[in-house]
């Protein structure tokens, strides 16, 4: 496994990191397992978020493992509010200080690693979300703040006001989702695939020393499925299948490898609820693809170089 420095505490976070999307309703000792798998293949980051409803099966967990929760670098999301039959985004002051308390007393802990802005709120206000942040580091319950799917003009209006730096953003990326990427590749030219739709997220991060991490590593679309294996990819899965067997690893470790080429301070977010293929993907992380192979497969993914 290969880490990252986080945050001003240069903390060190594993590449792949641990999401527990889809992990409400799993048994507790189910979710145990998963998590013991991941500390022996050397991942040591959990992503969470209140709204996907498992932070209290992780806190029950948590409770019954003494000593647990601190071999991990835990991390949650929260501003994504449900109110009766509306869901929608909320970053006001009071919103995000209940909702961070809330998933402390559901995590059954005094302090998380870190705290991301989940998704973008068009109607927040940096001053009050500053005066949030700023709450919860005095309070000592967050270490480090970033945040989730901003472009850099907000990041910017936000990290103004922030007397803390913004150290992580979470974005979709997968080899067959890299619309940022296929930007940068087709610049100045007279096609859709010019078009900059993210302002530039990933050359922020550089710019910055920003922390990405990927979400939907192995999906095409949004939230479409999995191009591993798909009908719809099969150039991309011979490819991928032939480099597995090249650096003997399985094709969606390739997969995890090609996101995490990227020279930024990446990190690649998997979701299974599979000891086994959580083994297999953290191998991604060992896996240096060069740069003929790193567009090999971009180009399989049905994309030409100008």
């Amino acid at each position: 496994m290969q880490y990252v420095a986080f945050g001003p505490s240069q903390t060190k976070v594993s590449q792949v990191m641990l999401g527990l999307m889809r992990t409400r309703g799993m048994k507790e000792g189910d979710l145990s397992k998963l998590l013991h798998a991941a500390l022996d293949a050397g991942i040591n980051a959990i992503d969470e978020a209140d709204i996907y409803g498992s932070e209290d099966l992780l806190g029950k967990v948590f409770a019954a493992e003494p000593g647990l929760r601190d071999r991990f670098f835990l991390q949650t999301k929260v501003g994504i509010r449900r109110d009766g039959d509306i869901t929608y985004y909320d970053f006001s002051k009071q919103y995000l200080l209940d909702a961070v308390h809330a998933s402390l007393e559901r995590l059954g802990v005094p302090q998380i690693d870190a705290l991301l802005l989940h998704r973008p709120d068009i109607l927040m206000e940096p001053e009050e979300v500053a005066e949030a942040l700023t709450a919860l580091h005095d309070e000592g319950v967050v270490k480090d703040f970033g945040v989730s799917n901003q472009n850099p003009a907000t990041m910017e209006r936000l990290q103004a006001a922030c007397p803390f730096p913004l150290v992580a953003n979470q974005v979709q990326l997968s080899v067959a989702f890299a619309p940022a990427f296929e930007a940068v590749l087709n610049a100045n030219m007279m096609k859709d695939d010019a078009v900059m739709r993210d302002g530039g997220i990933f050359e922020y991060a550089l710019k910055h020393d920003q922390v990405i991490q990927t979400w939907s590593s192995l999906q095409y679309g949004t939230f479409a499925g999995t191009f591993l294996g798909s009908p719809r990819f099969e150039e991309l899965n011979r490819e991928l299948d032939a480099m597995a067997a090249a650096h003997n690893v399985t094709p969606a470790a390739i997969a995890i490898a090609w996101n995490l080429r990227y020279p930024a301070k990446m990190q690649a977010i998997v979701g299974t609820s599979n000891p086994a293929h959580l083994t297999e993907l953290a191998k991604g992380a060992d896996v240096s693809l060069t740069r003929k192979e790193w567009y090999m497969l971009y180009m399989a993914a049905g994309r030409k170089l100008p």
